[in-house]
């Protein structure tokens, strides 16, 4: 009869949203997270109120340890580490830079949940690139951290489709749900002495830019389906954005406007409003026609095209680049 997998002594440093699945799994797991690293408390919002990041805010709530380093790099971070006499150090969207030293003092290292299917995708936007060259395929991949932008050996990885309709947002909360899942798989193995690494290989390296925010600018002269890639990449940050006369206008949701695939008639511009009723707003694109479906005017909230038409005549009217 095989015995369990022993109790592993883990630290875990994230900041964003996509590293709290990953916390919840390891919580529910037979392994021990005996303290946490996030990035400080920052301001954020109109307001500008300094905020607790949500690893932070989960972290408390689990009655865990918490820490706020400014740096890895620092010694009494380094003695705070062999103080805690990790097997494993598990990084989650965390945001500082692990230096080699750092990474070398936990029993088996450092451990990344990466959303994507290494080599494809390094860097600090997988999810969001992936989207806008419309992969069929993501998924995510557990790696031993090295000195390298997400260079490291993998460990496991794990493959998600793309469903059409996916935008980054509802494809994020999918991925972190499975890299949670493959995370907990993976230290029972590294507990067990079964877990095998597996270098990356030199073919298929992509980089995942971090997103600026000038790409969110929507061209109309771009194809109807060009134009719906990035809608559904850029929701829910820094999401797609255009300009009604002098407003701007976030498009939040669209389809491919049914029967209007086709080059739009002449003389009919990009960015011009075809048509607007409850089921959407057809917009012409340099080839085909995209279907607004929620849209928000700056300062308000976001509405269905059905209820943003009630208060803006559209018909005729042309949408321009931000």
């Amino acid at each position: 009869m095989n015995s369990p997998p022993r109790s592993l002594r883990l630290g875990f440093a994230g900041t964003s949203g996509f590293a709290v699945a990953a916390l919840d799994a390891l919580a529910r797991s037979r392994h021990a997270v005996c303290a946490v690293f996030t990035k400080a408390d920052r301001p954020a919002g109109r307001g500008r109120a300094v905020h607790a990041s949500p690893v932070k805010a989960r972290a408390l709530e689990l009655g865990l340890e918490v820490h706020q380093p400014e740096s890895f790099k620092s010694p009494p971070v380094h003695d705070l580490l062999r103080a805690l006499d990790l097997d494993a150090l598990i990084v989650v969207a965390y945001g500082l830079i692990l230096p080699p030293d750092a990474l070398a003092i936990p029993r088996f290292g450092c451990l990344n949940v990466h959303a994507s299917l290494l080599p494809r995708w390094r860097g600090a936007a997988p999810i969001q690139r992936a989207i806008l060259a419309a992969d069929p395929v993501t998924g995510v991949t557990i790696m031993h951290m090295d000195a390298g932008l997400d260079t490291g050996p993998i460990l496991a990885a794990r493959a998600v489709d793309i469903a059409p309709a996916d935008t980054a947002g509802t494809l994020h909360d999918r991925l972190a749900v499975q890299g949670g899942e493959l995370l907990c798989e993976t230290l029972d193995a590294l507990a067990l002495g079964r877990a095998v690494e597996t270098p990356q290989p030199s073919n298929g390296v992509t980089y995942a830019e971090k997103i600026r925010k000038s790409e969110a600018s929507i061209d109309w002269r771009e194809e109807a389906a060009t134009v719906l890639v990035k809608v559904r990449a850029f929701n829910p940050v820094p999401v797609a954005e255009t300009r009604l006369d002098a407003l701007q206008l976030r498009i939040w949701e669209a389809e491919l406007a049914p029967g209007l695939s086709a080059q739009p008639a002449a003389g009919v511009a990009p960015g011009m409003v075809l048509g607007a009723d409850p089921g959407g707003i057809d917009v012409a694109c340099g080839r085909g026609v995209l279907r607004v479906l929620k849209l928000q005017l700056a300062g308000r909230k976001p509405l269905a095209a059905g209820e943003f038409i009630k208060a803006q005549r559209l018909v005729g009217a042309r949408f321009t680049a931000a």
